[in-house]
């Protein structure tokens, strides 16, 4: 039989540079089994006696090695967002009323989702909004037949100034329930708001308007973020996999697999970046790779951001400016993706109106080449680039303020298959380097930011029907801070997970015999400290949770 395309079978809508905006550098979104205690803690693990000889009906529930959000002592304040049952399409709304008893400046704002489910179900992603502001973009395992719960937790303390009235309030994680797929998606999200000294936030958090943005004329500080998705069941949902007409395959893009997440001002090309390789709990055809240890950012999408404080003196004149998002590389007309844009502000108190201009904005040539060679193996290789250079000045109280972002942008792929995609296989990696230089009264201020994604697996469907994945996924990022051109901060993340799944396919639950060994390791590592926790799984049974550092 014909294996089909390594994708999962999503079916629904659906380092964060915060420092830019002086609030510190946000820590990334985690996602942990229910139970978890503490970044220190470790959940129990089994010994080898009791590692099943193949997967069951139960599993352990998903866990990640990522830390949980840092709580702080203080007296805190609990409310929740929404609680709804999931079974089809429709949105649940509600009211967001902000906390009594714990003031309207917090040190620190904390999101978790809880949810369960049990029978047989596809994963499924789903938003939060507040006020129209997107707080998370999820998506969720796929269940055992006993039933599993899992936990999603993210720092939301930037959208404060949305915390502080009260909002609307629409999730959705869009399910199907019927005879066959019978897993009723049972969340609840709540805000934890923690009191003491207050974290410095954004000033304004602000959405798009019939595609525009306002924003005060006093901004000193503009930062969009982009919670951009390839989903929803076709083949946008494994863009990576694409290939260009020519090339017989199931997934095919017109050129090929390159992707580039664009913003513009006014037309203007403004922000480029690359979009993370999510793979989704029902990736790469073989959803025991996911049971236990989900992909990096699949729980807990990041967004992408882009500085645009460049652009602060021409948005600040009061009026409504043209922002539109796209992604290069998707065939016109074809739907897929999920763009929806926040825009936060830091504004100059000491000013009414902070003016400006942009001093220059330098686009290199759009690189994109995959090139088909056809054969009993065939295979596409693809190189891509971009890069983007934009200056602006804003005159502030504190005085005049240049700000230069920079960003280059590669890709490198081959992508292998066989005949009927039996064998289908993939090495691919893809860079984001960002500089950002804010030059003013003091000395000059540099941060380099290096994004590195790395995905590398193959699937292959044997004369006996047993569908056997290994596959290897990474998310690394390098950061350093400079002050005069002297160091002052640097931090390395590396978020690294394999796995190794087999199982027959084409026949009941019961009958595939799946036997997976699931790793992940998360290291985090700089001039704050160090965390470093690892884990292993062999047939849905945890076998290894050690932290180190």
């Amino acid at each position: 039989m014909s294996r089909p395309v390594i994708m999962s079978m999503l079916a629904g809508v659906i380092l964060v540079s915060s420092a830019l905006l002086g609030a510190g550098p946000a820590p990334a979104a985690t996602a942990s089994a229910a139970a978890h205690a503490s970044a220190a803690s470790t959940a129990p693990v089994a010994r080898s006696s009791d590692v099943p000889a193949e997967f069951g009906s139960d599993w352990h529930d998903p866990v990640t090695a990522a830390p949980p959000v840092a709580r702080p002592s203080a007296p805190s304040c609990e409310v929740t967002v929404a609680e709804a049952q999931f079974r089809d399409f429709t949105p649940y709304t509600g009211t967001y009323t902000p906390p009594s008893g714990c003031g309207d400046r917090w040190s620190k704002v904390v999101l978790r989702l809880e949810g369960k489910v049990k029978g047989r179900q596809f994963d499924r992603l789903g938003y939060l909004h507040v006020g129209g502001v997107e707080i998370l973009r999820t998506s969720t395992p796929e269940p055992s037949p006993d039933g599993i719960e899992w936990s999603v937790e993210t720092d939301v303390t930037r959208y404060s100034d949305t915390f502080r009235r009260s909002h609307d309030v629409e999730m959705l994680i869009g399910n199907v329930v019927d005879d066959t797929y019978t897993g009723v998606l049972d969340v609840k999200a709540k805000l934890t708001f923690y009191t003491g000294r207050p974290a410095v936030t954004p000033d304004r958090v602000l959405t798009l308007k019939d595609g525009t943005l306002t924003t005060p004329r006093n901004s000193e500080r503009v930062i969009a973020e982009v919670y951009a998705t390839g989903s929803g069941g076709g083949c946008e949902e494994v863009w990576y996999l694409t290939v260009p007409d020519a090339a017989p395959y199931s997934c095919k893009a017109d050129n090929g697999p390159y992707r580039e997440v664009q913003i513009e001002v006014d037309g203007r090309l403004a922000g480029i970046a690359e979009p993370f390789p999510t793979v989704w709990t029902g990736g790469w055809s073989n959803p025991f790779l996911w049971y236990v240890i989900p992909g990096p950012r699949a729980f807990a999408v990041r967004p992408v951001e882009y500085d645009l404080t460049p652009f602060a003196g021409l948005l600040n004149d009061g009026l409504p400016h043209r922002i539109d998002v796209s992604v290069v590389g998707v065939p016109e007309g074809q739907p897929g993706w999920s763009l929806p844009v926040n825009v936060l502000v830091r504004q100059d108190t000491r000013r009414d109106h902070v003016s400006g201009a942009l001093l220059r904005a330098e686009e290199g040539d759009l690189a994109d080449s995959s090139t088909y060679t056809p054969g009993s193996e065939h295979r596409v290789d693809t190189a891509g680039g971009h890069r983007l250079t934009v200056a602006g000045y804003l005159d502030t109280s504190h005085g005049r303020v240049v700000t230069t972002v920079g960003r280059t942008l590669a890709t490198d792929s081959t992508h292998r298959w066989t005949e009927g995609e039996n064998t289908d296989g993939l090495k691919a990696t893809w860079t984001d380097d960002e500089v950002v230089t804010v030059d003013g009264r003091g000395p000059a201020t540099t941060t380099r930011t290096r994004r590195t994604y790395t995905m590398d697996g193959t699937t292959t469907l044997g004369a006996d029907d047993r569908l056997r994945t290994v596959l290897t996924l990474g998310d690394r990022a390098a950061v350093t801070e400079e002050s005069g051109g002297r160091p002052t901060t640097w931090s390395r993340l590396d978020d690294t997970y394999t796995g190794d799944a087999t199982y027959t396919a084409g026949v009941p639950r019961d009958q595939r015999h799946a036997v997976a060994t699931t790793s992940e390791r998360y290291r985090r590592y700089g001039s704050a400290g160090c965390y470093d926790r690892s884990l292993v799984t062999v047939q849905g049974t945890l076998t290894r949770d050690r932290t180190r550092c």
